[in-house]
């Protein structure tokens, strides 16, 4: 099976406990792709999962706690940094494809490490642009299976 990039918003709702629905759907596609090995993350998605979770009156995790987060996550999947290389393709991806950056960014580094699939919430579902898709895997009937 393909290799699969999650975008922060899917490690976000896996730790949100104010929507059990996509909490759960969240660390179901989790745990199931990184059993299976597809699972990336990227250095970018990890920094954004620190700040998401520690920021507000509400924060989901103290600093601490999200400090070990990611450094378990760090020792235990497969993380792609962003390059130089990364950032220029993100900005020929803001450029050519009107993505913002940060999302140009993630698309860049799927792209570069040749990875075909993007789970993430925040991209059109289904789309395909140069040879990257954007899967919602918290949507009502979506099939893990599929793509696992």
């Amino acid at each position: 099976m393909a290799l699969i990039l999650f975008d922060t918003n899917i490690l976000v709702y896996a730790h949100d406990p104010t929507d059990p629905v996509k909490q759960s759907r969240a660390i179901a596609a989790l745990d199931r792709v990184h059993a299976s090995g597809q699972g990336r993350l990227s250095t970018q998605v990890l920094g954004e999962l620190f700040c998401i979770a520690t920021r507000g009156k509400k924060p989901l995790l103290a600093s601490a706690d999200a400090a070990r987060q990611v450094d378990r996550l760090l020792r235990s999947w497969h993380v792609l940094e962003v390059t130089p290389l990364v950032v220029l393709e993100a900005l020929r991806g803001a450029t050519a494809h009107r993505m913002a950056y940060w999302d140009a960014q993630l698309w860049g580094t799927a792209r570069l490490n040749q990875v075909p699939i993007i789970f993430s919430e925040d991209f059109n579902t289904g789309a395909l642009t140069e040879g990257v898709r954007f899967v919602n895997p918290l949507k009502d009937r979506f099939d893990l299976s599929a793509w696992v």
